[in-house]
């Protein structure tokens, strides 16, 4: 048995090659094992309610901001494409989460 995984990330848009594969792994059947079986109503209910607060709550924690970037830098991080400033507030997120990387930018 394979497993497909596709990552798209916050207020990305997923590519036309990653819809397709989506669809075509909607379509193969699900598999359940007894150490995970299917979800019941009940726990669907309480999943959706879940990630409706996720959802509520996450448009609170990233204000948007203005910041100044080196042209080079801001060019690389445009040619990843769609997402891309997803990708730079997760990059500074654990930059500010690691402080021995923050020591080193700081002496220089």
């Amino acid at each position: 048995m394979a497993m497909t995984t596709i990552t798209i990330r916050d207020g990305q848009k997923p590519t036309r090659e990653q819809i397709k594969r989506i669809r075509a792994a909607a379509k193969l059947p699900v598999n359940y094992t007894p150490d995970c079986p299917p979800s019941t109503p009940k726990a669907l209910v309480e999943f959706a309610a879940m990630a409706r607060e996720l959802r509520k709550n996450k448009r609170h924690i990233r204000p948007a901001v203005t910041i100044r970037l080196m042209p080079d830098c801001l060019e690389k991080y445009k040619a990843m494409g769609k997402g891309y400033t997803g990708v730079m507030a997760d990059v500074l997120e654990y930059a500010v989460n690691n402080p021995e990387i923050l020591t080193g930018a700081m002496t220089k």
